[in-house]
């Protein structure tokens, strides 16, 4: 036989088991193809018709909120946002007060409540035993599960009464004289006001900002911190060079989230806050904020203008949850441009 013949011979099998190969993997039908155009067109547009929704959610309810407060609008215009006053009776209104005491009572909640919970994350991933760590964990989630008016009772019948009678004597005693922080702490102990209110406030949004943390926290790469560690670094440098710098942005939505609690948190503070419309320098006075201000008043307000008035202060909640959120994405937006530069 000659080469060509060999060759020929060959070539033959392996034509016919590409043939056959051909036959036996045929591709998909066109009805398949399709079908699975069919299913993507409807996802997406599902998809696109959930996201459309929580807008047009959003924008109805601002909508509705300033409609219902145009009354107390047309009446008050500008200077309802700069008096304290409240005055069912005379049908007089004003929402600095409960502005103020929104403000503070946050404020309080978060330079309390954001140490605190920073130092629950960083035990829980960094020095925390292994045996340890998921009971300690799971015993922080559930204070989040806890419902806010049983921190509001807690708040009024337990906490009180031993921060009237022990803790605020003593911060009166410590920081009273001082010329600067002496007028915060100064009034009659009567274990309820913007303090008291402050630090319930702080306990509520304590379990949400540890729990991102400590997630943030575990995503750090373990190679980074132990080159830190190989090199000689104590746990604080590991954590204040090498994790907070990683963790950064979700950090800073884990206090933007325990924030916007603060803000909207209406049972535990109309427990423990006094529900007094005044603006006072102490911390030991009663206040009110905006949502114990709609809980306590909403149901009562018979007068057009006195509901327009609470709509009012909904709106400006509203508003101030926006802007919280706003300022948290551009700050997050503003760290995300300075990565990878040299400082």
């Amino acid at each position: 036989m000659t080469a060509s013949a060999a060759s020929a011979a060959i070539s033959l099998p392996m034509n016919a088991q590409r043939e056959s190969t051909s036959r036996r993997e045929p591709g998909p039908p066109s009805q398949q193809r399709g079908a699975g155009a069919w299913q993507d067109w409807l996802f997406e547009h599902t998809t696109l018709f959930f996201a459309v929704f929580v807008l047009a959610t959003l924008l109805f309810i601002l909508i509705a909120l300033g409609y219902s407060a145009i009354p107390a609008f047309d009446k008050f215009g500008l200077s309802f946002f700069t008096t304290n006053v409240w005055n069912p009776v005379k049908s007089e209104f004003g929402a600095l007060a409960p502005i103020y005491g929104t403000l503070v009572t946050s404020l309080i909640a978060l330079l309390i409540g954001v140490p605190v919970s920073f130092g629950i994350a960083l035990f829980l991933t960094e020095m925390c035993p292994a045996a340890l760590r998921r009971p300690l964990g799971t015993a922080v989630e559930l204070l989040a599960a806890i419902p806010s008016i049983i921190y509001g009772m807690w708040g009024l019948f337990v906490f009180a009464p031993i921060f009237g009678d022990y803790i605020q004597p003593a911060l009166t005693k410590i920081f009273g004289d001082l010329w600067i922080l002496g007028p915060l702490f100064q009034g009659a102990p009567n274990g309820i006001g913007m303090l008291s209110a402050g630090i319930i406030l702080s306990i509520m949004i304590i379990p949400f900002v540890a729990s991102v943390m400590r997630d943030v926290f575990e995503i750090v790469p373990p190679v980074l911190k132990e080159s830190a560690y190989g090199i000689g670094c104590t746990t604080w440098e590991v954590v204040w060079n090498v994790v907070l710098p990683y963790t950064k942005v979700g950090v800073i939505g884990g206090i933007m989230l325990g924030l916007g609690r603060a803000l909207g948190e209406t049972m535990a503070v109309t427990f423990v806050i006094g529900n007094a419309y005044r603006i006072n320098a102490s911390l030991f006075a009663p206040g009110n904020s905006i949502a114990s201000a709609l809980a306590n008043e909403f149901n009562e307000a018979a007068d057009p203008v006195h509901r327009a008035s609470l709509i009012a202060l909904g709106l400006v909640l509203f508003v101030l949850t926006t802007i919280v959120l706003a300022c948290s994405r551009l700050l997050i937006a503003q760290l995300a441009k300075g990565e990878g530069r040299k400082t």
